[in-house]
């Protein structure tokens, strides 16, 4: 009997966990990337490996480490709604085409007004052209 009793209550905790676990993984896939990095979903540049990327504070701060820029940004999130603030961009000395490649990113998210995530990847559109992130998960 009491066998049986420590049966069902694994048994009711193992559902009730399955059951807890479900919806926050789906939620999670609707939910703004706070506390993560973020790598652009494109090639580097012709005599670099750097790709652009972002580290999102859990608060929407920004740490930007462009093609050779950095620097510092806000995002403000309402629903799908995005609005990004871009603060001191850091130059480099930068070759000319890496330093425009810079500034259009930057002006590229500043002119977004929407983004969406799908899985790993998480889009900014509304601007000049839509930007294609993928979370860094290792």
């Amino acid at each position: 009997m009491h066998r049986q009793s420590i049966f069902r209550f694994a048994a009711i905790a193992v559902a009730l966990a399955a059951g807890f676990s479900t919806p926050s993984l789906a939620q999670s896939d609707q939910e703004f990337p706070f506390g993560l990095e973020l790598t652009l979903d494109a090639p580097p540049k012709p005599g670099s490996k750097r790709i652009p990327n972002l580290e999102i504070g859990d608060q929407g701060s920004v740490r930007l480490e462009l093609w050779c820029k950095g620097g510092v940004g806000q995002f403000s999130i309402a629903g799908s709604t995005v609005i990004f603030m871009p603060g001191a961009i850091e130059d480099r000395n930068c070759p000319a085409d890496r330093a425009q490649a810079d500034d259009a990113l930057v002006a590229a998210l500043a002119a977004a007004t929407n983004w969406s995530r799908q899985g790993d990847f998480v889009s900014f559109t509304g601007g000049p052209q839509p930007l294609r992130f993928h979370l860094n998960t290792n």
